[in-house]
This record gives C-alpha cells, structure tokens and sequence, in this order.
C-alpha cells in the first residue's frame, strides 16, 4: 500500500509539470487548411475538418477532396515551441489559444479549458516568464513561472538537486529552464491584482512598483521540473569559424548562456582549438577580487578566456583599459550571461580600444541592440524570427554564408571600392592639371581649356562607363578566396587604399596631365583650336588605357563600356564641328600626334607596372 501510495506521488508530479510545461508559454496555434493527401507539418497536431467522408454521399465523394487542418505553433522562441511539441508529443496538446483562454486537450481526448488572468512576459533583465491561470472545470487559480536556474534557485522552495542537474544538462550544451508551480486562493489572487493594478497605474517609478508587486508573490513556489532543449549547431559552423580565424578575423561570442552550455558550444563548434587552453573567469565582486583575477589570467599564455556578464561589468568598472587588452589579445573570447545592452556595450568598447571595424552575427531579438552598434551588422534569418534580419545591414539564411560574405564579397568590395575612388580623383586632378598648365602658359588668363560640353562629355559619356565598370573587377575567384582564406588578411594593412596609394595617384594624374598638355602645346602648329582636338582626344585615350591597365580580370561589360565610350567620342569628332577641326583631325598629322602624347603618358607607367609585377608580384598572382 505504501508502494503505491509514493508510486502514485511521482505520477501526480509528473503530470503536474508535464501540464506547467504546457501551459507557462506564449507559444499560439495556427491551423492552416490543406486539401488532398494528408500532410503533417513540423507544427505537430492535425485535426480533420468538421465534413468528413463519411458524412457525404457516395456521388458527392467524387468531387470532394479531404481536408486537414494542420497545426502550426507560433513564438518568439523556438525553445517555446520545442517544449509544447514536445508535452504534444506525451498526450498534453495545445489546440487553442487566444487572448483570453488556453484549451489543451488530453490522452483520453477531452478538453480542458483555462482563463488567462494575468501574463508576465520574459525580459532580459528578469530572465523570467510567469502566467496566472484559472482552471474552468475546477476554479483553481495556478501561477505558473519558469526562468532561469540563478534567478529560479531563489524563488522555489529550497531543494538539494536543482543545481547539480541544471549544471549536468548545461555541461552537455542544453539551455536549461526551471519550472515551478504556486496555488493561489481566490482572496490571495483579488489582493495581488487591486496591487497590481494600483503599481501599474501609478506616475512615478512604475516599472520599479509593478516588479515589486509581481515578486512578491514569487516566494517559496513549489518546484515542478527543470527542462533541457538542445541548440544544434548549423550546418558547416566548424569549418566556417575555421576560415573565419585563418582570415585573421578575431572571434568573440557573446551569449545569455550559462557558462557551461557556452563553454560546451564553443568547445563543439571549435571556437576553441582542442591545442587551446580554457580559462573561466572567476566570479569576481569587487576591485580587489578583480585585481587578482586579471593578473592571473595576464600569466597565460594562448589561452581563450570565458567570462560571465556579471564579471565582465565588475572589470569594465575599474580596470576597462587592462581587461580589454588581455582580452583582445585572447584567440577567443566566450562572454556568458550577457544582456542584450552589455553585448553593445563590449561592441562599441571594442571600437574604442581597437579601433578595428567589427561585424556582429546574431539571430534573435536579443542580439538587435548588438547589431546595430556593430559597423556591419549581419543577421541570421532562422527558427529566433526575423528581428535580427530586418535590424541589420546584411541577412543570411545560414551561418555558413557568412566566410563568402566576408571572405569573398566582402573582400572584392574593398578592393573595387579602392579602385574606383582612385580612377574618380584620378579623373578629376588629371583635367585640372592641364587646366593649371595651360593657364601658366598664357599668363595665368581665365580663359577656359575646353568648352562647356567636352567637359561634361569627359565626365559622362566619354570616361564614366569604363570607371564605374571597374565594380565588377576581381583579382581571384571566390574559389581561391575560400581556399586560401589569408588573402583576407592582407585588407588589415590597408594597402589598397591608403595614404601611400593616394599620393601615388595625385602624382600620376600630375605626370599625365602635365605631359597631355605640354606635348599639345609643343606640337600644335597653326590654331588653338588643334591644341583642343591633340589634347583632348590623349586625355580621352590615356583615361580608357589607364582603366584597362587596372582591370585584373576582364568581363565582358568592361570590354563593352571601353568600347562604346571610345565609339561615342569618335562619333563626337564627327558631329561636334563646332569644337573640332574636320579637315585636320583625318590628317595623319593629328594622329602621329596623339598617339605619341599617349605613349609618353602611359608607357612609363605600364613598364613600372609590368617590372613590379615581375620582380614584386602581389600574393593573388601566386595562386591566379
């Protein structure tokens, strides 16, 4: 008898947290109609519609397709939604849901329906959810809370096991939830509310006086289960941060974690090398507690550092400047138990310190803030919403996306970026230098070199489709640049673009302006307007050659832009009467001309290029 009165015990109990599981949630049911075969979604339960075969007459049969409704669940997490399947899945379903009114149906399919009185949702900053039910059939009043085990172990009623299991299953990579129970009377319920509704109500301090009311009666509740829902990896996370790490990008992660479900992540999705060292943050309160652990920590060497939120805010206090050092200086960095303001806190502190550029990955509506303070944000769309996604500047379905937004496009938009900059401040010195040279010749008159129409025609239809062609040049294929992820690294130098680069290009521009010019005036014989049509058509010439030096790999639009801006300039010489000499510009005179400005112009240049390439040749070239 006694047997079965314990067997009977652990039965109730779990039933009771089977029922808190399927209850203490913002997860809502959507039915969606589907005709034909039947069809079962991840969403779970599939109920038939209310006309069944059965019910039709033969002949109607004939025409009439089945339908079912299946049932997809809906919430903000898909730890939620993981968890109501799951009580689904063991007899307990969620079947509706509104504002109002939860109905779950149970084992032997019977209906049981609960009035929502109150929901308190989960935040960050209270690592907690709670809900106040009143059960229809019974009238018992339940409040039902899960959060967090360091903010739960507080609140339920003191046990001996709540933080060994919840350790065991965070070593093991789970996200754990503890779940607990408290019965209210119907007097208990009237007198929380008329506070509740008094501290919600009130001017001054109201989130300070609702949160007071709210924890008052989260005291001594009645501990039901800890739950356990694993967060699998990605497809190709390893080899990804693989890449990541090999391109010289330093690897921070930044989760609300426990310290061991973060340390067992980053241990399995090789954020940390198994040649690598751990070492875990002591939990430290004051400056001195602080002082001590950071110079531990400055003693090894190698070693990724795992530090809770709590710690990092201590450190960030008193030694800001000693602490993100040491931690820059980490191959890894795992910060756990961070709130969403702490994650764009270390973002922007990072900046600082750095001053290197960040990206900031997340997927759900914690990591928003995050993203937003980051330089680049990218967002992961997946099962965490699409808050992440529609918050930052790039969105990707997978992490694994990430090594060819980075390593590929990332790196060829640099390099285009740098090289239209130049080609545009290239363009515009270069006709400003002829304008100075011929200005100094004739006594500094303000008289202008071309007339108005050559020169917009210069900065549009005679130049600007080459130079702009020049975003679609690439010097490796995104093949190589995901097989050899260390070209990546050489962006860091900045050798693309940078102080040297630019006064190499204001010097070229003032070498090919100054000779265009000076040779026009030197071989220009009879009228000024065959100084206009020498020097003109070099400069048109010398624009177009200088861009096809540049280019790397040539596309077809490239070839095509020089093309038609040569055919559109040579089609100007004919109709333009007005700025040209028709009858000079068909003398061989006026193309031994041209062609020799050019070459004088360009073919220094070219021969510096090709002897450095030779004898110095860039480190894509090696593997082209």
């Amino acid at each position: 008898m006694l047997f079965a009165k314990v067997r009977r015990s652990e039965v109730t109990r779990v039933q009771e947290a089977v029922k808190a599981v399927a209850l203490c949630h913002n997860v809502t049911p959507v039915y969606e109609e589907s005709s034909g075969q039947e069809s079962r979604t991840e969403g779970g339960d599939c109920d038939e519609s209310p006309g069944s075969v059965e019910s039709q007459t033969e002949a109607d049969q004939h025409y009439w397709q089945p339908k079912k409704e299946t049932c997809v669940y809906q919430a903000s997490s898909p730890d939620e939604v993981a968890l109501v399947k799951w009580t689904e899945e063991v007899g307990l379903a969620l079947v509706r849901r509104d504002l109002s009114s939860m109905h779950l149906r149970t084992p032997a399919g019977m209906t049981h329906s609960y009035t929502i009185m109150q929901v308190f949702p989960f935040t960050s900053e209270t690592k907690r959810m709670g809900i106040i039910l009143k059960e229809e059939h019974t009238g018992e009043i339940v409040f039902y809370l899960k959060g967090a085990d360091v903010v739960m172990s507080g609140i339920v009623q003191y046990n001996d096991w709540l933080e060994e299991e919840c350790g065991n299953m965070a070593r093991e990579g789970l996200r754990t939830l503890v779940v607990a129970k408290k019965t209210l009377t119907e007097e208990q319920y009237m007198d929380f509310e008329t506070r509740y509704n008094a501290a919600r109500m009130s001017v001054s301090d109201r989130v300070a006086r609702v949160a007071a009311v709210v924890e008052s009666l989260e005291r001594e509740m009645e501990l039901l289960c800890v739950t356990g829902v694993e967060d699998r990896l990605q497809d190709r996370v390893r080899p990804t941060l693989e890449l990541l790490r090999n391109a010289g990008i330093k690897i921070w992660m930044l989760t609300g974690d426990k310290l061991e479900t973060a340390t067992c992540i980053a241990k399995s999705s090789r954020l940390v090398s198994r040649t690598q060292g751990l070492h875990v943050f002591k939990c430290v309160v004051t400056r001195t507690d602080a002082h001590l652990e950071l110079n531990t920590f400055r003693k090894k060497q190698d070693c990724a550092l795992v530090i809770s939120g709590d710690s990092l805010e201590v450190c960030l206090q008193y030694y800001q400047h000693e602490f993100l050092e040491l931690a820059c200086g980490c191959p890894a960095v795992i910060c756990c138990r961070c709130s969403p303001t702490q994650k764009a806190e270390v973002v922007r502190l990072i900046q600082r310190h750095t001053g290197r550029r960040t990206a900031a990955v997340g997927d759900g509506g914690n990591d928003v803030s995050m993203i937003q303070a980051a330089d680049a944000g990218i967002g992961i769309a997946g099962r965490e919403g699409l808050q992440a996604s529609l918050a930052a500047d790039f969105s990707v379905p997978q992490f694994s996306h990430l090594a060819r937004l980075l390593l590929v496009h990332g790196r060829r938009s640099y390099k285009r970026s740098a090289s239209l900059s130049q080609f545009v401040i290239h363009r515009g010195l270069i006709i400003s230098t002829m304008q100075a040279v011929f200005s100094s010749v004739f006594y500094f008159s303000s008289v202008a070199l071309y007339p108005g129409f050559l020169m917009v025609g210069y900065a549009t239809l005679y130049t600007m489709f080459p130079v702009f062609s020049l975003v679609l040049d690439k010097d490796v294929s995104g093949k190589i640049a995901l097989t050899y992820p260390e070209l990546y690294k050489e962006l860091s130098k900045g050798r693309s673009l940078s102080f040297k680069t630019f006064f190499m290009w204001v010097l070229i521009s003032i070498y090919q302006g100054g000779v265009i010019m000076y040779g026009a005036l030197v071989m220009f014989e009879d009228e000024f307007i065959h100084i206009v049509a020498i020097s003109f058509t070099s400069l048109v010439l010398t624009e177009l050659i200088m861009v096809a030096l540049t280019i790397r790999t040539w596309h077809y639009i490239m070839a095509l832009a020089e093309l038609l801006s040569f055919g559109l300039y040579i089609l100007s010489l004919i109709v333009l009467k007005d700025y040209f000499d028709a009858e000079f510009i068909q003398t061989t005179n006026f193309l031994w001309k041209v062609v020799v400005i050019t070459l004088v112009s360009c073919l220094p240049l070219y021969i510096l290029k090709f002897l450095r390439k030779k004898f110095s040749p860039p480190s894509y070239s090696k593997l082209s």
